[in-house]
């Protein structure tokens, strides 16, 4: 087989999906169509359509695009048939009908940001760095019924520095997909359609999930030690970005957010988890459950982001706050 014998559906949503898909386009690969998901509103009211980044990218490119509400709405399926494709691929998108992933010929295959079957769910980079990896990676598995359980065709392993935010990790295994995309269908085009693969293992109750992110899941509790509160606000800055509240002596309360911290062996001897102190006006540490932990870039509620120097500028006594 030859590549330009793959009809190629792509399939994806962020910014994430849109490397993959530019080095199927670079590489000249045939990718007959494109499938987003349908314009975002946004703005106060919602008045404004956002259209995704894959979408923009298709446009700019001549791909013919398809944004469906329902993945089994009939005319959709009817609109995808008609493309012809024996193979697809899903980078960053929804989970898929039946009727989607088993229509190609060759099957369907995901770009999915991690070392499966570790991290399976919504937000593998984010739990990866959250859980203190020091490595995670990129794998290409074939769809089934469950999701992220299909198949594996081919990993590739990526290192996490100990001071390394998500923001880092993403932009490296955004790189490394798209690597990992081409080099599957390298082993595509050679096995004539039919790849090598390997079941993934059985659940023995050591597996790491990676659920959906929400607002109350970015709390920090101060009741850890620092180093996993350290690994909790690097795996979500610099978004969603981890928040605690700030309170003040007569109980007013301000959210904080965090984004960059630094681990110390400085012991919290007779303080309370979410005591704050300052050094001067240059440095800040808030007790965890078994030492103090430098704070090095924040952001009050409704104020910018700033390094700890100007919020401690704002601040006649710091001692009278606390976070919980």
């Amino acid at each position: 087989m030859d590549k330009k014998d793959l009809r190629i559906i792509f399939m994806g949503t962020p910014d994430f999906a849109v490397e993959t898909l530019r080095a199927l386009v670079d590489n000249q690969y045939n990718v007959v169509g494109v499938v987003t998901q349908p314009d975002k509103p946004v703005g106060r009211h919602g008045s404004v359509l956002q259209p995704s980044a894959v979408k923009q990218f298709a446009l700019a490119h001549n791909l013919p695009l398809l944004q469906p509400e329902r993945m089994k709405d009939p005319a959709f399926i009817e609109q995808l048939a008609a493309w012809r494709a024996n193979l697809q691929v899903v980078v960053a998108f929804r989970m898929l009908p039946e009727v989607v992933w088993a229509m190609p010929e060759y099957g369907t295959f995901n770009v999915h940001a991690a070392l499966l079957p570790q991290y399976r769910g919504a937000a593998p980079i984010n739990w990866a760095v959250i859980n203190g990896e020091t490595q995670t990676g990129v794998t290409t598995f074939f769809l089934d019924q469950q999701i992220d359980t299909g198949r594996i065709i081919h990993q590739l392993t990526f290192d996490i520095p100990d001071d390394a935010d998500v923001e880092y990790v993403y932009d490296g295994l955004m790189h490394l997909g798209a690597r990992i995309c081409l080099e599957t269908l390298d082993l595509i085009v050679e096995s004539d359609g039919h790849p090598r693969s390997i079941p993934q293992p059985a659940d023995t109750g050591d597996l790491k999930a990676a659920p959906k992110i929400f607002k109350d899941t970015c709390r920090i509790s101060w009741q850890q030690t620092a180093k996993r509160v350290y690994d909790f606000v690097r795996g979500l800055s610099p978004y969603p970005g981890a928040w605690t509240m700030l309170v003040d002596s007569d109980g007013n309360e301000q959210v904080l957010k965090l984004f960059r911290t630094t681990k110390t062996q400085l012991p919290a001897t007779q303080m309370h988890p979410g005591q704050l102190v300052a050094d001067g006006r240059r440095h800040l540490y808030v007790a965890a459950a078994d030492c103090l932990f430098q704070i090095d870039e924040l952001q009050v509620a409704g104020k910018k982001r700033m390094d700890t120097p100007a919020f401690l500028n704002g601040i006649k006594e710091i001692e009278n706050y606390f976070l919980i």
